[in-house]
């Protein structure tokens, strides 16, 4: 790969990544168009992603400044009551980060080579994209007033253990290039 290819993989990875569209599925249709094979190439696939990963952690470092602190402080404290964890917010919401990992894990372990396999096929990529779109539609219809699909119960931190696991099996999904984790 030449370095003018390395860059602008780079600037498609980066410019989609914050998008509800799928920088990973962007990168496939960049690769067909140069005529770039990197498959083998970890160094770039390592560096790529860890630019983006740097990124995420500057634009939230607030955020997770706030959640990391709070976590350190709070585990002293956690106490199970009446079957119930009991923990400050920062703890709670880093367990539920944590319950919605668990979906993507078991993927990652168990069905590396499969989804391995995905990337590479534009075909896959297309279809990909085009389910994406369809879900980004059926959401935009979803989310207007009226038509809510919650259930109408409160929870702490905005969402339950449940759903937390639910948004990691959408996101163990969302490791075939082309579906959008954002989206």
């Amino acid at each position: 790969m030449e370095w003018f290819e390395s860059i602008i993989l780079g600037l498609v990875q980066g410019l989609t990544e914050f998008l509800p569209v799928s920088s990973s599925g962007h990168l496939e249709i960049g690769k067909q168009v140069l005529g770039v094979q990197t498959t083998d190439d970890l160094m770039f696939t390592t560096m790529v992603h860890a630019a983006t990963v740097l990124s995420t952690i500057v634009v939230f470092r607030k955020q997770i400044w706030y959640l990391l602190s709070g976590f350190f402080c709070g585990l002293s404290g956690i106490k199970v009551r009446g079957g119930s964890l009991v923990c400050n917010d920062q703890t709670d919401y880093l367990f539920k980060i944590a319950v919605s990992m668990i979906p993507v894990f078991v993927v990652g372990v168990f069905f590396k080579d499969q989804v391995e396999a995905l990337f590479g096929s534009i075909t896959v990529v297309g279809y990909a994209l085009i389910l994406t779109a369809v879900l980004l539609i059926f959401s935009d219809f979803a989310s207007r007033p009226g038509k809510a699909l919650a259930s109408g119960k409160e929870y702490r931190n905005g969402i339950s253990y449940w759903q937390a696991f639910v948004v990691g099996l959408v996101q163990a999904f969302a490791v075939i290039p082309g579906l959008s984790r954002s989206g």
